[in-house]
């Protein structure tokens, strides 16, 4: 008799685990939104290959829903960013800060990019921080 409960028990378990649905995990709440949200370090360069970069920057925290994208609008000429590169990012809400790194696939190489960055809420809402024009060039 006690083989049954525990090979019962065991099942239980497995299934469980095995078959648990997204409903029953936890989402996170959103979080009251900053005043005003600054870039505080960046943007800048973490990484360029001939084929791809990735640019990295801080900003204060921005609150709001617990999923934000990293937003890059890039191109090669400084009047027309036209190309948009993201990253989806999760909002901590016991850090101060918010480090977003954004890759930037498909680069020609040799060749000088213009670039500026953003944040955005899971609903494409901007945080309403935006940096000045910056570029790099891929070697």
């Amino acid at each position: 008799m006690h083989r049954l409960f525990l090979k019962l028990g065991i099942m239980i378990v497995v299934c469980g685990l095995l078959y648990s649905t997204p409903a029953a995990t936890q989402v996170s709440p959103t979080t009251k939104k900053a005043a005003r949200v600054r870039i505080t370090q960046g943007p800048e360069m973490e990484r360029v290959d001939p084929d791809f970069a990735i640019i990295r920057w801080t900003s204060n925290n921005p609150g709001g829903s617990p999923e934000h994208y990293g937003v890059v609008h890039y191109g090669t000429n400084p009047k027309e960013l036209n190309q948009t590169a993201t990253t989806p990012n999760r909002l901590n809400r016991s850090h101060p800060d918010m480090i977003f790194r954004v890759r930037l696939p498909d680069l020609k190489p040799k060749t000088t990019y213009y670039y500026t960055v953003d944040s955005t809420q899971a609903t494409g809402k901007s945080d309403g921080v935006k940096s000045p024009i910056r570029h790099f060039s891929t070697p």
